[in-house]
């Protein structure tokens, strides 16, 4: 079924006033899982909201909270997230980010004890539509066994990389698994196949079947062996630049996937200068279909699709997480 936007984003901050959150703390946590939904991330919107508020009842997400400046060396900086809603402290820190680009060309922004920022790609735009170019990551919890390995011991460490451009931000957001789990459980809930492999069954054959992929909790990297180094390197580089927690002790805590470590990088660009250049390579890019009659479509090209039809016909929900949300 489809809602409008407004009314989707109203549902939220209901809930959220009800927690005696904040208005304006209430109002900026709606307003992103209700864009989320309204670009077609539903597995980090509507789909993920009842989870939020599990875990601010549970006090793993601290509404009132707000970083902390830790230390600064040149055009880094380094934040403790106080547990505050990882949203909030995520556009914080690019925020921080782009102010540091502005004076040194570039600025990075690493954040420990924070919580889930749902989608990375939220970020990136916010650096895009500032007229920067915006590069993201994260640790998680352990969920994607490394490569040779059967236990989970690497996170699926989303990674954003974002670059202005008239006419549509190029956002390329991705997960380390070839299947974000919120891709998965929302495969699952909707009884579809995945399109391609994304994970391994009991018997430890490749499977479609996301329900088996999420039981086994052995979903499989992109590139194989290469998205299993990339995972370690970005827990590596999120851990050092932070100063927080790696994916090992997130895991071993026990504590949920609450307490991850992220980074934010801000690069001054000139817009008007690399504006035909941009435009060069992905119109060369899109030459490329030979043959076939598919479409080739640019990193965040289809999410400008969705959101025009989301405002105009209105956002696409999951009836029973719909009414799983009215309930709270």
């Amino acid at each position: 079924m489809r809602i409008p936007y407004q009314q989707l984003k109203a549902e939220f901050n209901r809930v959220l006033t009800r927690l005696d959150i904040k208005d304006n703390i209430a109002d900026a946590c709606a307003t992103i899982f209700a864009d989320n939904s309204r670009d077609g991330v539903y597995s980090h919107g509507l789909n993920r909201f009842p989870t939020f508020i599990e875990y601010i009842k549970e006090g793993l997400v601290l509404p009132d909270a707000t970083p902390a400046k830790v230390s600064s060396f040149g055009a880094i900086e380094q934040w403790d997230g106080n547990l505050a809603p990882g949203m909030l402290n995520a556009q914080f820190c690019m925020d921080r980010a782009i102010n540091l680009a502005k004076d040194n060309g570039i600025g990075c922004v690493a954040i420990k004890n924070t919580n889930h920022w749902m989608r990375g790609g939220t970020y990136g735009l916010q650096a895009a539509e500032a007229g920067y170019i915006g590069i993201c990551f994260t640790n998680t919890i352990a969920n994607l066994p490394p490569w040779g390995g059967t236990e989970p011991r690497l996170g699926n460490n989303p990674l954003i990389i974002a670059v202005p451009r008239q006419g549509g931000h190029v956002v390329l957001d991705m997960a380390i698994s070839q299947y974000s789990f919120g891709k998965l459980w929302q495969y699952e809930a909707q009884h579809k196949e995945l399109p391609v492999p994304g994970g391994y069954d009991n018997e430890g054959n490749l499977s479609t079947d996301a329900a088996a992929i999420l039981a086994t909790k052995r979903a499989l990297p992109i590139g194989f062996w290469k998205g299993s180094g990339l995972s370690l390197v970005l827990d590596l580089l999120t851990t050092l630049l932070s100063g927080g927690d790696s994916t090992s002790v997130i895991t071993q805590s026990g504590r949920k996937e609450t307490g991850v470590s992220q980074v934010f990088i801000c690069i001054k660009t000139d817009n008007d200068k690399n504006a035909l250049l941009i435009d060069e390579i992905i119109n060369y890019t899109k030459t490329g279909n030979g043959e076939s009659h598919n479409e080739i479509l640019f990193p965040g090209e289809n999410m400008l699709r969705t959101r025009e039809q989301s405002l105009k016909e209105g956002v696409w929900v999951d009836e029973r997480a719909w009414e799983k949300v009215k309930a709270l």
